[in-house]
């Protein structure tokens, strides 16, 4: 088994790091060029930075934040929001990130996914996925876009599926329920994706205590576990939490 990867993520909204619980209710978590460095600093395997507001904003990824964040680590940085064509991901990836993510444009253009694992790469091209639960979903699952305010009608997990064909080389799937909770990741959720797939699956949303890492992995299936809020607020270390998934008996990178 590879092992386990730790990705802090940024939350950006007009130039500074915010968090919030289940997508609303916003607080500020910081300077993103001072929450880079010092996550690299305190052992971040890659970082996440995606731009919550650009779609719904209508606009692209500011490629400043880009720069800036990107100049000062060099652990994989991957950025969604507002990623809409082959352009997009050219500015994102020559303004330094090495990896984007996409999710409202990919549901309303799924070639656009395939064109980009083509061109790019599937390692490069990372599939979000947020949902909500729905029992009249075969999964219970419910794909959401425009940052989680437009239910689709689609499957969560068929979607998570056809990402894969698509091209895309890791999915990073989000539940609304969970997000921002600390109540733990949305396991069934997350797990369902990790069955569905075999591409890397990153665990995100909810994380409070050190055990809910753990449990992503082990109950989710997930490769890389994202937080925010753990993080952001100090309420863990990142060394913290992979001396606890080591004594586990999961493999970590140093």
């Amino acid at each position: 088994m590879e092992p386990i990867r730790i990705m802090p993520c940024l939350d950006m909204k007009e130039g500074r790091v915010v968090k919030g619980v289940h997508f609303v209710n916003l607080r500020d978590a910081g300077d993103p060029v001072k929450n880079a460095e010092f996550y690299q600093n305190e052992g971040a395997d890659e970082l996440a930075m995606l731009d919550i507001a650009a779609t719904l904003e209508n606009r692209k990824t500011r490629l400043e934040w880009v720069k800036q964040v990107s100049s000062v680590i060099d652990i994989p940085l991957t950025v969604g929001g507002g990623i809409n064509s082959l352009e997009d991901i050219e500015l994102v990836l020559n303004a330094g990130a090495d990896k984007v993510s996409m999710n409202s444009a990919i549901v309303k253009d799924p070639e656009l996914l395939r064109e980009a694992a083509i061109k790019f790469g599937p390692e490069k091209i990372t599939a979000a996925i947020d949902a909500r639960r729905n029992p009249q979903m075969p999964s219970g699952f419910e794909l959401v876009v425009s940052g989680g305010t437009k239910p689709v009608g689609k499957d969560a997990v068929v979607w998570a599926k056809k990402c894969q064909e698509l091209g895309a080389g890791i999915i990073l799937p989000t539940s609304m329920d969970g997000d921002g909770s600390l109540a733990g990741y949305d396991l069934p959720f997350t797990k369902a994706i990790s069955d569905a797939v075999s591409v890397p699956v990153v665990a995100s949303g909810g994380a409070g205590k050190l055990d809910h890492f753990y449990e992503g992995v082990v109950k989710g299936g997930a490769q890389i576990l994202l937080a925010a809020s753990v993080f952001h607020f100090r309420t863990f270390r990142i060394r913290e939490v992979k001396e606890y998934l080591k004594i586990k008996g999961l493999k970590i990178i140093a």
